[in-house]
């Protein structure tokens, strides 16, 4: 039995890939269930059985997320080098905290933005409102 065979998570989300006899495991154990089968048929000296090209779990599998470190390069990068206040691209960019951190806003990804000099200095330490932008 050869042939490799692409295992999906609950939500359809694409884990890994597997040999044929684990895929068979699977489906025959009740664990997974068959999406796409392939031209290759397995026989046995009772039966025959088309083999899988796509299986999905019927339990959902918990993979930690790789955590991409928060640096001002991963924010210009994200926001494509753009000042997400006026939109135009700048060299010259800073970050902003959209909510600023003496009043309570963090250093993360969502309060994070690109935001060219003009901006973040009209903006200042207001929220977003009081510098009606």
């Amino acid at each position: 039995m050869n042939g490799i065979v692409l295992v999906l998570n609950q939500d359809y989300e694409p884990l890994n890939v597997t040999n044929l006899p684990r895929a068979f495991r699977l489906v025959f154990g009740e664990k997974a269930e068959v999406l796409e089968y392939n031209h290759q048929m397995i026989r046995t000296p009772r039966t025959e059985f088309r083999a899988p090209s796509v299986i999905r779990l019927q339990h959902r599998i918990r993979r930690p997320r790789p955590r991409v470190k928060l640096s001002r390069r991963e924010v210009f990068i994200r926001d494509r080098h753009t000042c997400q206040y006026c939109g135009r691209t700048a060299h010259d960019l800073t970050l902003d905290h959209i909510v600023p951190r003496h009043r309570g806003g963090l250093h993360t990804w969502d309060n994070l933005v690109a935001a060219c000099k003009g901006c973040n200095h009209r903006k200042g330490s207001k929220t977003l409102d009081e510098a009606r932008m």
